[in-house]
C-alpha cells in the first residue's frame, strides 16, 4: 500500500480539533467587553466623527432574522469606523409609539406599556447576545417622556413662531 502524501494527510478530518462552544466563548467575551466598557461612546474632539444609525425596531415582539441582517450591517460599519480611528456614535432606540405596539398589546390582552417594555427588554437581550456593539447608556425608547418631551417642545416652538398650522 502506498504512503499518503502530505497533501492527502492534510485533507483528512481532524478529530482532535476542539468544538466551538459558542455559549461559553461568546458569553465570556461579551462579559469582558461589557466590564471594560468597550462600546461606550467616548467623545474625543481630536478624532473624526462617524454616526452609524440603523432603523429602530418596533417593540411589538422579539427580533427576527430581518433585524439581525439589518443590525449586523450597521454593526460592521461602526466597528470598522472604530478600527479606523473614528469617534463613533452608534445608538440604538425603539420606535415604541404607534399602532404596531398597541395592536400587539391588544392582541395579547396586555397593557401597551407593559407589553412594549417587556419586548424592549427582550430585544436588548437578543441584540447583546448577538454581540452588537451598542452603548447601553445611549439606548432609548420613543415612548419614554424623557425622549418625546423634546419633540413636543420643538413642535410648540414652531407653533409659537407660526411655522405649524392646521389646514
Amino acid at each position: 500500500m502506498a504512503e499518503q502524501s502530505d497533501v492527502e494527510k492534510n485533507n483528512q478530518p481532524q478529530d482532535d480539533f476542539p468544538a466551538y462552544d459558542a455559549e461559553a466563548i461568546e458569553t465570556k467575551w461579551q462579559r469582558i467587553w461589557d466590564e471594560e466598557g468597550l462600546y461606550k461612546t467616548e467623545e474625543d474632539p481630536t478624532r473624526p466623527k462617524k454616526y452609524v444609525l440603523e432603523m429602530f425596531p418596533y417593540p411589538s415582539g422579539d427580533l427576527h432574522m430581518g433585524h439581525a441582517r439589518n443590525y449586523t450591517i450597521g454593526d460592521a460599519m461602526a466597528r470598522q469606523a472604530r478600527m479606523r480611528g473614528y469617534d463613533v456614535l452608534h445608538p440604538m432606540g425603539f420606535d415604541a409609539f404607534g399602532l404596531p405596539a398597541e395592536n400587539a398589546a391588544i392582541k395579547h390582552n396586555t397593557q401597551p406599556s407593559i407589553w412594549t417594555h417587556k419586548n424592549i427588554e427582550q430585544a436588548v437581550k437578543t441584540m447583546f447576545r448577538m454581540g452588537f456593539a451598542y452603548d447601553k447608556d445611549r439606548m432609548f425608547n420613543t415612548c419614554d417622556p424623557e425622549y418625546y418631551k423634546w419633540g413636543q417642545w420643538i413642535f410648540l416652538k414652531m407653533y409659537e413662531k407660526g411655522l405649524v398650522y392646521r389646514a
